[in-house]
């Protein structure tokens, strides 16, 4: 595997209008000549973006395999423009559609890590009522769909749930940054109307989730839950035994080079 990786310059999209415009920064990696693969499209998680590591191997095995990829940073995080207290899962949906039409690929694999899983499969959803590229398949490292009515909610503490009243936000002690993890009355109001785990997710793709059976964030039931709303799709599940949320050291990343892979047809 090459350590020598092409650099790519950023680049910017407006998103929005009015008060809700937004500067979207996104990396794009060209397919190279003569190459018919689909374009990755990695999307990330909660406060993470798409310089992380998981993204940059992403990129590389694009780069590697001769396909398109395609990065982009939320709004509020990494390069992007926009306060992170003002993102919501529609906003960061509306987003990850924008770039997705703007780049405009004939088809493509997404992959979406934690919070990331459930913008793509909100993105299938939207793109299966047309006018979208054509979607090969989808990998979810760690998903986390309706994860604010399903993990956050059912156990908000006393204090928390003053906070929001009072405050629009609590917060929490994060393990991965010195700086707490911000919750939003916005952020969970809206999660509500972007739920997916209420009837049948028909995404018309095969689908590979890879989930660490020691995620402290993520339980790997929740995996098993989203397996049983994809009744009409093509799903592996992939337990990793001593896997943590990440999912980030080099035997997870081959396990993620190797669903990717496996996706392209």
């Amino acid at each position: 595997m090459s350590d020598q990786m092409s650099v790519l310059e950023p680049k910017f999209l407006e998103v929005g209008e009015g008060e809700a415009a937004r500067q979207i920064a996104m990396l794009i990696r060209p397919a190279k000549a003569n190459t018919d693969l689909p374009a990755l499209i990695w999307l990330s998680g909660y406060r993470s973006d798409m310089s992380g590591s998981k993204a940059v191997e992403i990129d590389r095995l694009a780069e590697e395999l001769g396909a398109a990829c395609i990065r982009l940073d939320y709004s509020g995080h990494g390069l992007s423009g926009g306060a992170f207290t003002d993102g919501t899962i529609s906003r960061w949906l509306e987003e990850a559609l924008a770039v997705i039409r703007n780049t405009a690929p004939e088809r493509m694999i997404l992959i979406g890590s934690s919070m990331g899983g459930w913008i793509a499969l909100r993105v299938a959803q939207e793109l299966a009522k047309g006018g979208g590229p054509k979607l090969e398949g989808i990998v979810l490292i760690a998903p986390a769909p309706d994860f604010t009515s399903d993990l956050i909610e059912p156990n908000l503490k006393k204090k928390e749930r003053a906070s929001l009243e009072e405050r629009g936000y609590f917060e929490e002690r994060s393990q991965y940054s010195p700086e707490p993890n911000i919750y939003t009355r916005a952020l969970i109001e809206d999660g509500r109307q972007n739920r997916v785990l209420t009837g049948i997710i028909e995404t018309g793709c095969p689908i590979h989730i890879l989930q660490g059976m020691k995620d402290a964030d993520v339980p790997y039931l929740h995996a098993m839950k989203l397996v049983e709303h994809l009744p009409a799709d093509d799903v592996l599940l992939t337990f990793i035994r001593d896997g943590d949320h990440r999912l980030s050291r080099p035997q997870d990343i081959e396990r993620l080079r190797t669903a990717v892979k496996g996706m392209i047809r």
